[in-house]
């Protein structure tokens, strides 16, 4: 049976897609970008067959979409699939916030406190971008220390999924310098010090859904 593509044009094409999905990750791309093929092909120096390739596999990530008229873009912001989205994480890390708690050491623990102070310089420098990879970096101490890497696998899939709705929703904290961007974590990172599961899954329901309020009502003034 014929592969779908050569060896080498498969290797160009996983070139590619870490190419463009950093460059979504980083909001270089934000929501709505054209993807074009043959500009595409030009920056990253390749033909457009595994550029073609690339897209077809963000579109499979839900990072990509096809829009009528303007071909493929970078998945636009919703308030629906906000909701769902949100909605699903909401579960899905309450679950992994009170098991990392309940099992974390404080090696981790220091590791969490770590992550907190490299996240609070981020928004003292108004770096939505690097905060969020020190929050998740934070979170995913915590998650991982559950012991159930599915879960943990699942949920850094939602966090790609929805990283134009965090960097968004990262952005409009930022520029009205409220705690909200640091308040929960450090009640979970309490919480992990204290093995206290019930508080962990407390402080993750509230941010998660204190995010979503946020996000919504940014994406709703646009």
């Amino acid at each position: 049976m014929p592969l779908s593509l050569p060896v080498e044009a498969r290797l160009l094409a996983d070139q590619v897609y870490e190419r463009i999905h950093q460059a979504i990750m980083s909001g270089e791309l934000p929501a709505g970008a054209r993807l074009r093929v043959r500009d595409l092909a030009a920056q990253v120096g390749t033909s457009v067959m595994p550029v073609r390739e690339a897209i077809r596999r963000l579109q499979e990530a839900g990072l990509a979409e096809s829009s009528p008229h303007r071909g493929a873009v970078v998945k636009a912001l919703s308030l629906e699939e906000l909701v769902h989205v949100y909605e699903v994480r909401t579960h899905l890390e309450a679950l992994a916030a009170s098991g990392g708690a309940a099992r974390i050491d404080s090696a981790g623990v220091e590791r969490m406190e770590n992550e907190f102070a490299a996240m609070r310089r981020s928004l003292d420098d108004h770096r939505a971008v690097d905060y969020l990879d020190h929050d998740e970096a934070l979170l995913a101490t915590l998650y991982d220390a559950g012991g159930n890497p599915v879960l943990v696998d699942t949920i850094r899939s939602l966090w790609q999924r929805c990283r134009a709705y965090k960097i968004v929703g990262a952005a409009a904290a930022i520029a009205v310098e409220g705690d909200s961007l640091w308040r929960y974590q450090r009640m979970l990172i309490d919480a992990a010090r204290a093995g206290d599961a019930a508080a962990a899954e407390a402080a993750s329901r509230a941010s998660l859904l204190d995010a979503t309020e946020r996000i919504r009502q940014t994406i709703a003034a646009r």
